[in-house]
């Protein structure tokens, strides 16, 4: 691996002004909620029309994928910084809550009387689990944290990414574009090549591999953008591709079950990974030519940051609410019992963000290693892409899960 992320833009290839991109940030928070609400649905109890509309809200970690690989090129292209301490920077970004959370739910299983796995919980601690087909180390300490266990494999390789001449051309890109595309399709077609259920969901839903198409197209995307690139849509066309998509799988769902390779789940969380790229490039894009996109204001935002906790918290407290006054019966305590949730799981998160999140953070980045002065990239000064000096980094954390 190369000692350092330096490759600079090439003459001829203009980069756009660095503005920031609080719309990123906003967004965060819905690719939150869609998974939040995909938990309550399968695990508190359904809402009819909102049930159906969520019921594969579990494609909000494709989203966070693609965003992470997104944010990572758009705060590093042209920067210079030594590996270890953008590996560094990624370790105190996600791993002090993922420790904390993963205590708290290791207490949640003790408390319901369910046995938890050591092997699994030291995985989960490695961020190794998610390449490791057995149940057991999936959910681990914290079955949220899945997800980082793919990102730490994208953190580890986004440095040779980031060195690779076809990330920086526009016909690079197109190309990427293509075979990123064509790939998830043939990822999903190949499900029908594994017979055995359980492993069929490993190798298409957690293998960071797998995933890893999601996380190249944010990168290329990302540097597109960087690069003066216009999509083809714009944010409410692209939002409404998304609401299309997540509505055409009801149907899909109906006439093919989850347990069949062809059924919405899988398609879902692959073939949705275009659509988010553009949705992503689209509020990118928005922010930088200065419109607005309701996705910036303080409380978007403030929701956006509260996001990683809120994800790696919220099943906790669903496991918690069932374990102790069991599932709800009839519409309205379903209802009840899924405004406690969010309500509850959004408090502790945003109380986890400003006293664990954030503090723990900090410190861990000032014990590490630091870059030279001279050397030191833009990306957590005020120019960088979203709504604060973290905000960056913030955005890319990945908070998304299963």
């Amino acid at each position: 691996m190369q000692r350092a992320i330096n490759f600079r833009t090439r003459v001829g290839a203009p980069v756009s002004d660095r503005g920031r991109l609080p719309s990123l940030t906003g967004l965060r928070f819905w690719a939150a909620l869609l998974v939040v609400l995909y938990h309550l649905s399968r695990q508190a109890g359904e809402i009819p029309g909102l049930s159906q509309a969520v019921w594969y809200g579990r494609s909000g970690v494709t989203f966070f994928f693609v965003l992470s690989g997104f944010v990572l090129a758009w705060t590093y292209d042209g920067a210079t910084v030594p590996t270890k301490v953008f590996l560094w920077r990624r370790f105190a970004r996600i791993w002090p809550l993922m420790v904390v959370t993963s205590a708290a739910s290791v207490g949640a299983w003790l408390w319901l009387d369910k046995a938890v796995s050591a092997k699994a919980v030291v995985a989960n601690l490695l961020l190794v689990h998610a390449w490791i087909p057995e149940i057991e180390y999936l959910k681990g300490a914290n079955p949220a944290a899945w997800s980082l266990s793919d990102e730490a494999w994208f953190y580890l390789v986004f440095p040779l990414l980031m060195i690779l001449p076809v990330f920086h051309s526009a016909r690079g890109r197109r190309w990427i574009w293509v075979l990123t595309c064509v790939g998830v399709v043939a990822v999903w077609l190949s499900g029908a090549l594994v017979t055995d259920a359980s492993t069929r969901v490993w190798l298409l839903d957690y293998l960071p591999l797998t995933r890893m198409l999601q996380f190249v197209l944010g990168v290329a995307t990302g540097l597109a953008v960087a690069r003066g690139w216009r999509p083809p849509v714009g944010l409410w066309t692209a939002v409404a591709l998304v609401a299309v998509w997540h509505l055409a799988l009801i149907p899909w769902s109906q006439s093919a079950p989850d347990g069949l390779w062809y059924g919405a789940m899988h398609a879902s969380q692959l073939l949705s990974t275009p659509i988010f790229a553009l949705l992503t490039a689209a509020a990118a894009r928005a922010d930088l030519d200065g419109r607005r996109t309701g996705l910036t204001g303080r409380w978007p935002v403030l929701l956006g940051k509260w996001s990683f906790a809120w994800y790696l918290i919220h099943e906790i407290v669903i496991r918690l609410w069932l374990g102790l006054q069991g599932r709800p019966e009839g519409l309205l305590d379903t209802v009840l019992v899924w405004l406690a949730v969010i309500v509850v799981s959004q408090a502790l998160a945003g109380c986890a963000y400003h006293w664990v999140e954030h503090p723990l953070e900090r410190r861990l980045r000032a014990a590490g290693p630091q870059p030279r002065r001279r050397a030191e990239p833009s990306a957590d000064s005020a120019a960088h892409p979203l709504a604060h000096p973290r905000a960056p980094e913030e955005a890319a954390k990945g908070a998304a899960g299963p």
